[in-house]
């Protein structure tokens, strides 16, 4: 699987349209584009959010398969934002529904991770989802990650992985 960080031009591109976000991408974007979670309100944010230069890398990723001659997109993760002054980040992420349960989401968090602490100030990477959603939290289980209590919405839950020694 490749990761590809978003940028302004490829956000604007999947705003308008399957066909503009092929062209930009350089890969197969199927019908049902986007995955659940992404809807536009979101990718509109993360577009606000690439205006800032320094947002590069803490957005929007596309996941396109290595497994065509012609890459496939798969999914979309994220961070939320830039860490926090406690070195605090949060992932989001969702794969389109003919790609679950294949591993995509779970080398897309270990990708985010490892990216998120190969930066020094980053000392936490987190990510919320609802108690019912056990494949998500299986994702996060895989990485390590693990239950610390409730989210930051009624009825959601939090789990993290703190960065280990040498890391």
């Amino acid at each position: 699987m490749t990761l590809v960080a978003a940028t302004p031009e490829l956000v604007q591109a999947d705003l308008s349209g399957c066909d503009e976000l092929r062209q930009v991408l350089g890969a197969e974007v199927p019908d049902n584009w986007p995955p659940d979670l992404f809807e536009r309100t979101i990718m509109r944010l993360a577009l606000d959010q690439l205006g800032d230069s320094s947002m590069h890398g803490w957005s929007l990723w596309y996941l396109l398969s290595r497994q065509h001659d012609t890459p496939q997109l798969l999914g979309i993760c994220q961070f939320k934002d830039r860490p926090d002054i406690h070195g605090s980040v949060e992932i989001a992420y969702s794969i389109l529904q003919q790609y679950r349960i294949q591993g995509y989401a779970t080398e897309a968090v270990e990708r985010l991770v490892w990216w998120a602490f190969s930066h020094q100030n980053v000392t936490e990477v987190c990510a919320e989802t609802l108690p019912y959603l056990r494949r998500s939290i299986r994702v996060m289980e895989k990485n390590g990650f693990v239950l610390t209590g409730p989210g930051s919405e009624r009825g959601v839950v939090r789990y993290a992985l703190k960065k280990a020694a040498g890391r």
